[in-house]
């Protein structure tokens, strides 16, 4: 089995099923996202019944996902099991809505877990709303028992997207760069993992350099630059295969890759007679054409969601800041004029929002603004924080943040999370030093 296909092994399996278990009720129960800072809801997630004992342990596992997830996202906040006064130990069960009152819970999500017919993993949940008394939304799921963590992030998708009106991004992976050893020697694998962090997997050897890896919106595919040839290239690697490929013969480097939104083009920066371009190929023509001719960097390209425009940087005025264009380089513009070195653009999915790298002396950046160059924020800033990546639901950024070494010794490097409060800071766990990371969309 190659690497690729035993990364997506456990997601090819998926064989879902979701069916209403009661209709949607109109429920108080909800979290209004554009009212500012969102005070977390206390939310109760019961120990899943087993109806089969040998099935308790998954049971627990599942409901142990959906917690994390939730809390995790900075909206929820799960409450200590050991305060539940009522036992739910069925799945039929009517909650005793006064007992989760006494503990200030504001949701409940109860659930089983038991292997069925065809020897199917079915998870069932019902998530109710404690004051107005009544069940919100019910669902259940089917896949392979291996997949059983993927129905805990289904689940807690579900919770999200009923009470905050907006798609979750617990169901999605990461691919990254994992690095190791020494400085002077140090080893790049592309990687991929769940959101959470779980179920690491290595794409490839390390034999070779490996940066920006970024994931096809369409199809399960990564772009990547690989130092494997005479020169850096631009490469696309098909997970469900395993088999990689080069874009195209070029005389000088490319890089920087990054697909269009329909999954056929991939845009990247092009160095060649000492000057570097913006170029976009068409993956089946594999015809490139040239979207920018300045005699400075123009590098970072990314398409907006509906594909007609493109946000990238150039050093053209004298140092990195952010251009905007047409999808076919007409109407070039820059945006960025706050103090500092501006890099890395990428727009969110909701087509609202550009993250950024911001350099500002000693330190690093990232930051949002609207595509005209208004509203800039900065979200969080350290010594080295840089190369934002969307969330699906374009309502969380991952990072690279790199802590200076000492003496002789490289830094480390690792990957983090900021929602658009700025508030939410998180690390999210990787077996080593990892980087560079790219969102997928959601699972299909």
């Amino acid at each position: 089995m190659t690497p690729g296909s035993r990364a997506v092994s456990l997601w090819a399996a998926l064989v879902l099923v979701v069916l209403a278990l009661a209709p949607a009720a109109n429920a108080s129960l909800q979290i209004k996202l554009d009212e500012g800072v969102v005070q977390p809801i206390p939310i109760a997630i019961t120990d899943f019944a087993a109806p089969n004992p040998r099935d308790q342990q998954v049971a627990a596992d599942v409901a142990g996902v959906i917690r994390s997830d939730l809390e995790r996202s900075g909206l929820f906040m799960p409450l200590d099991r050991a305060s539940f006064i009522e036992k739910i130990a069925s799945f039929g069960t009517v909650p005793n809505f006064n007992s989760w009152r006494v503990i200030k819970a504001e949701g409940l999500v109860t659930g089983q877990a038991m292997i069925v017919a065809g020897g199917l993993l079915q998870v069932d949940f019902r998530l109710w709303d404690i004051f107005a008394e009544k069940q919100i939304v019910g669902m259940s799921f089917k896949t392979t028992p291996e997949n059983w963590r993927r129905l805990g992030h289904l689940v807690a998708d579900a919770i999200y997207e009923r009470l905050t009106g907006e798609k979750g991004y617990f169901d999605s992976r990461i691919v990254f760069i994992s690095e190791s050893g020494p400085k002077t020697k140090r080893r790049y694998r592309l990687s991929i993992m769940d959101q959470d962090g779980a179920n690491p997997s290595f794409l490839t050897n390390g034999e070779h350099i490996v940066l920006s890896p970024r994931f096809s919106p369409t199809t399960q595919a990564i772009t990547y630059m690989s130092y494997e040839r005479q020169v850096p290239s631009v490469f696309v690697f098909d997970l469900q295969t395993g088999q990689r490929e080069v874009i195209g013969q070029y005389a000088g480097m490319t890089f920087a890759p990054r697909f269009g939104p329909d999954g056929n083009r991939v845009l990247f920066s092009y160095s060649r007679d000492n000057n570097v371009d913006i170029y976009a190929v068409d993956l089946r023509s594999r015809r490139p054409v040239r979207l920018t001719s300045d005699p400075g960097i123009d590098t970072s390209p990314t398409y907006s969601p509906d594909g007609t425009r493109i946000v990238f940087n150039s050093d053209r005025g004298g140092s990195p800041q952010l251009y905007v264009m047409g999808a076919d380089g007409s109407g070039q513009s820059r945006i960025s004029f706050g103090q500092g070195r501006y890099t890395t653009p990428v727009w969110s999915p909701r087509g609202d929002l550009i993250a950024f790298t911001r350099q500002s002396g000693q330190s690093f950046s990232i930051g949002v603004m609207r595509p005209d160059g208004q509203g800039e924020r900065i979200l969080t800033t350290s010594f080295s924080d840089e190369g934002p990546t969307w969330s699906p639901n374009g309502r969380v950024i991952l990072f690279t943040r790199t802590t200076p070494g000492r003496g002789s010794a490289g830094g480390s490097s690792s990957i983090w999370s900021i929602d658009l409060t700025g508030r939410n800071l998180r690390r999210v766990i990787t077996p080593g030093d990892a980087s560079d990371p790219a969102w997928s969309p959601l699972n299909k």
